[in-house]
């Protein structure tokens, strides 16, 4: 019998009581725990990644009913917050969260979060203020939703890793993994759909779902693998968050306009949270080699297929993470209204048409899984990375009021390619670790995830900006001008941030309306109706929007590439972590999931004694 399926208690320790906090054997909790192990943990991704872009397609529907308009210089920093703080605190935190779970045990951690996560849900859904209060009250309850996330998200493969055996650990982590990238999307369809009828339902669909995965987990989920007993890293913690804070509040404020510049990276706030982060975490770095049990176990990156995963999950990370916005702007501001629609539809029918991407990670990533078990990753792993490299280009080529049918053909693609990467690449760098790393390990995978989502965000926005910078004032002047707008009018609104326009696309606001404001009432009501119509300002920003999205996508480009690159250096032989394989694992019969599930199932109907079931499982 093998450490992983054996209890393990520390050495020194007391004898933990019988009752939940005993570790268990995996043949005590019978064959049926994996599959109530991922069954929880695919609730727990799927409803904190949901949350994690439900505020996004909700947050015109949000600002309204709170009575703050977003677009004001003074509230931007609202608006920024709250889209951005869920990811900056789980980026911070799952790192620490996933190293409790490895000291305290990950269903005791998992549970919290789930508690955590369902409070906050039921805070956010009874705002009652209206206002700046109400948004610092939001961004407060976004704040502690993103720490029970951060425990969710640093366990919940951990749990997996532990309950399944190595030839279907790929199968596991991939449904899991299809939660959660599925679980971005479906969050812009429920805001899209709950907001306009009351924006405080996009918080309280959770609370059912959050108090039933609370309950389910404290009752049915357990501790099966190794627990370390050790002292908490404070210093490690303290420089790690304070260092990774610094650069993400920098990259967020990055995007702010700052002085007569459309972007703040020259400002002296941001430059001295990128600088003084950069040097706080290199302090981080060195604290790591020096302590005893560290936050981040450095030698875990002696591994080839820990190191190059990682490598390849941050790239793809970011190549991938502004994507969704881009899409999101690119829909709501220019190809919806040009086709038709109303920018109050806007978003809705922004995640509608974004779908096929979800359909395609959800066809590939558990195929992908599946068959990585079998046949290795890497392959895997490196052809899904080019496929998507592929759909970028392709992004770029199509025109920017492109044939509907075309676009969706690409973002299916691209979904295949992210799902043939996202399962295995998981699977391998959680088969690399050893058993009593793996909470930490999948903390740090899950940091490098967001803390790439959020430097993404921010480097395809800039980009964006860039691109637009150079030629739409220009444009803008010259289509105000033709329809009726003075020059110095015409001119005030051409030189107005860059941002502000995006922003406005973004939320489903009409740019022109919320940008020329009280001048429209000096114009006739035909250049009126022509400036704040469904296609003035889709035909207007179409060849600068073009410059930004060839700027953008080519970043992801090489993004892709530099990710499938460093797949190829995952898996060698001979490098993995030394991970415990039960006898069975070892058997030459590998039973399939449909044989296995059949035997969960039917084991007891059958009438098969206990001893041939374990063997079975």
């Amino acid at each position: 019998m093998t450490r992983s399926s054996t209890p393990v208690l520390d050495k020194g320790a007391a004898p933990e009581p019988s009752g939940r906090r005993r570790i268990r054997s995996l043949e005590e909790l019978g064959p049926h725990y994996k599959w109530i192990a991922l069954s929880n943990t695919t609730l727990g991704m799927l409803i904190a990644t949901i949350n994690s872009s439900i505020v996004l397609i909700a947050l015109p529907d949000i600002f309204k009913g709170i009575h703050l308009n977003p677009l004001e210089p003074d509230n931007t920093s609202y608006l920024l917050w709250m889209m951005m703080g869920f990811l900056v605190v789980t980026a911070v935190l799952v790192v620490s969260f996933g190293r409790l779970g490895d000291m305290f045990g990950r269903a005791r951690m998992y549970n919290i979060g789930f508690l955590v996560f369902t409070i906050s849900s039921v805070f956010l859904a009874a705002t009652w203020f209206d206002g700046s209060k109400a948004a610092i009250w939001l961004i407060f309850w976004r704040v502690i939703q993103g720490v029970g996330g951060a425990f969710l998200m640093a366990n919940s493969s951990a749990i997996l890793t532990d309950a399944f055996p190595t030839h279907q650990r790929g199968l596991a982590l991939g449904i899991n993994g299809v939660a959660a990238i599925a679980g971005s999307f479906l969050g812009l369809l429920v805001g899209g759909v709950l907001a306009p009828i009351d924006w405080n339902l996009i918080f309280l669909v959770s609370v059912p779902f959050g108090v039933v995965g609370t309950v389910w987990a404290y009752m049915k989920l357990h501790d099966t693998g190794v627990r370390q007993k050790a002292s908490m890293d404070w210093w490690g913690n303290l420089t790690f968050a304070v260092g990774l804070i610094a650069i993400l509040v920098g990259i967020t404020y990055g995007i702010q306009p700052y002085g007569s510049s459309n972007m703040g990276w020259t400002s002296p706030m941001v430059l001295s949270c990128l600088i003084g982060g950069l040097v706080v975490l290199a302090a981080f770095a060195v604290i790591e080699t020096r302590v005893a049990n560290p936050l981040f176990n450095l030698s875990l990156f002696r591994n080839h297929s820990f190191l190059y995963g990682n490598l390849a999950n941050l790239m793809a990370s970011i190549g991938r993470g502004g994507l969704q916005f881009i899409l999101i702007i690119w829909l709501q501001g220019i190809w919806l209204p040009q086709h038709g629609y109303d920018y109050t539809r806007t978003p809705l029918w922004a995640g509608i048409y974004m779908v096929p991407m979800t359909i395609g990670f959800l066809l590939s990533a558990p195929v992908s899984g599946y068959l990585s078990d079998r046949v290795g990753t890497k392959w895997f792993t490196t052809s899904g990375l080019a496929i998507t490299a592929v759909t970028f280009f392709a992004l770029i080529v199509i025109p920017v009021d492109f044939n509907y049918w075309a676009f969706a053909v690409i973002l299916l693609i691209n979904g295949v390619g992210m799902g043939l990467f996202s399962s295995p690449n998981r699977a391998e760098v959680m088969n690399s670790l050893p058993a009593n790393a793996r909470g930490s390990g999948a903390g740090m995978m899950t940091t490098f995830q967001n803390a790439a989502m959020v430097l993404s965000i921010g480097l395809f926005f800039s980009l964006m900006i860039a691109g637009l910078s150079s030629d739409l004032p220009s444009a803008m002047h010259g289509g105000l001008v033709a329809n009726g707008v003075s020059q110095a009018d015409a001119n005030s609104v051409a030189n107005l941030p860059t941002v502000g326009i995006l922003f406005a696309a973004f939320l489903g606001y009409n740019p022109i309306k919320e940008l020329v404001g009280p001048h429209l009432s000096t114009l006739s009501q035909t250049n009126q109706d022509t400036l704040t119509g469904l296609k003035f300002f889709p035909h207007l920003i179409s060849e600068p929007f073009s410059n930004g999205l060839s700027a953008a996508f080519t970043f992801a480009i090489v993004c892709c590439i530099l990710g499938a690159i460093a797949s190829m250096f995952t898996g060698r032989s001979g490098d993995k972590a030394e991970v415990e394989i039960a006898p069975e694992q070892r058997s030459d019969h590998r039973e399939t999931v449909g044989e296995e599930l059949a035997s969960v199932g039917f084991g007891g109907v059958a009438g098969r004694d206990s001893e041939h079931a374990q063997a079975r499982r």
